[in-house]
């Protein structure tokens, strides 16, 4: 009776045991391998360290730190499907993949000399990359940044390559990008990835400089650099060729010293209003997005870099070149006027709205820190420690055309 006894307690005990360290091990998992869902993740550029921080926006924390990236000094980032993957262009020509759960780099290639910005495909297959040096742009697989396609930019008699900037995403698993040298806009449409198919558009004005597509996937509008107003291109009706908007803006005024050139990749939409940097102007440009004319230009504190509409598109905020890039200016889209100035300190380079507005990160890199503000009442959330840090990509822009 005894022995029965212990072999009883025996057999409890080394269940109890083996169940405990089933229990273990698939918590282990859980958190190594999956410790957590991607939609409040992002990261912050440290330009100078080569590195990337994690961030998550539920409560405004860094969760870690990857380093290893090349050179970061003009880097941006797109977001595979599920949010997992953050693909990363740095200036030194390298593509790198990041899995943001288990902050680890997963593969980096150097796929070019001197690349500015990329994209991902509709269907998030396919990574595009624009390059400087060479000039094109390389098209890759999104799961093994295996090569694709090659595109050169040659262009004119002697197949000189152009540097190509404003690389966007569209519709139909199309990629559109711009021409430096050349003054051309190409779509490259991989909808059929064995014939994938450029279609080319010249004459549309000297050195566009950047470009963006709307947030619906129809327009795409490259800023033109070497004269004043813009091309735009409509996507719907690509048949009709490209259209030249705001053709005299600037026209008559005397320019100023341009410190930073513009970026119009986040620019800001409110309603039937677009609001737009103007180059080498204390201006912001507002166009009606019906017919694409001028009506009306806002003065501002500076050259403006990023003119950036909260979601709801009820206020615009704006940063600017040095020497006043300590200021950023939020404008109302209704009144058109500047409502609201705020000095997060020295060094504004970047913001991202978190998905519906409720608060704006703010790089801040000659301070070293980020900081984030509530958008209704302009208090400061939260502030975190970064080294220069520049970009600010949310993993929301899975979702989004054109980012």
């Amino acid at each position: 009776m005894k022995r029965l006894f212990t072999n009883s307690l025996m057999t409890r005990l080394m269940l109890s045991i083996i169940t405990g360290l089933m229990l273990f091990a698939s918590q282990s998992f859980a958190e190594t391998v999956l410790p957590r869902a991607t939609g409040d993740l992002g990261i912050i550029i440290e330009r100078t360290t080569g590195s990337v921080k994690v961030i998550e926006t539920s409560g405004n924390t860094s969760l870690g730190t990857i380093t290893g990236l090349g050179d970061l000094s003009h880097a941006s980032a797109v977001y595979s499907r599920d949010a997992r993957y953050a693909y990363v262009f740095g200036r030194d020509g390298g593509l790198t993949k990041l899995d943001l759960l288990t902050r680890t780099l997963v593969k980096r290639i150097i796929q070019s000399g001197n690349s500015i910005g990329g994209a991902i495909s509709q269907d998030g297959k396919l990574i595009a990359v624009s390059n400087y040096k060479p000039g094109g742009v390389r098209i890759f697989d999104a799961d093994s940044l295996d090569l694709v396609l090659d595109i050169p930019a040659q262009y004119g008699p002697n197949n000189v390559l152009s540097k190509v900037i404003g690389l966007v995403d569209a519709p139909d698993n199309k990629f559109v990008f711009s021409l430096w040298d050349a003054g051309e806009i190409w779509i490259a449409d991989m909808s059929d990835i064995k014939s994938p198919q450029i279609h080319k558009f010249s004459d549309i004005g000297r050195n566009p400089y950047d470009a963006l597509i709307t947030p619906d996937g129809r327009y795409y509008i490259a800023g033109l650099f070497g004269e004043d107003g813009m091309a735009l291109l409509d996507l719907w009706n690509t048949e009709k060729g490209v259209r030249r908007i705001l053709p005299n803006y600037g026209k008559g005024q005397k320019t100023l010293p341009v410190y930073k050139m513009p970026h119009l990749e986040g620019w800001a939409i409110a309603g039937n209003y677009a609001f737009v940097p103007a180059v080498g102007l204390h201006e912001v440009l507002v166009m009606n997005t019906l017919d694409w004319t001028e009506v009306g230009r806002i003065a501002v504190h500076g050259q403006p870099i990023f003119v950036m509409a909260r979601p709801d598109g009820r206020y615009i905020w704006v940063n600017f070149a040095v020497p006043d890039n300590d200021t950023v200016q939020i404008i109302d889209s209704q009144s058109l006027q500047v409502v609201q100035q705020l000095k997060p300190g020295k060094g504004v380079l970047h913001m991202e709205f978190e998905p519906r507005g409720e608060e704006v990160w703010v790089s801040v890199r000659d301070e070293n820190k980020v900081q984030v503000y509530n958008t209704r009442d302009l208090s400061i959330s939260a502030t975190l420690e970064a080294e220069t840090p520049s970009g600010i990509f949310l993993s929301a822009r899975a979702h989004r055309t054109g980012l």
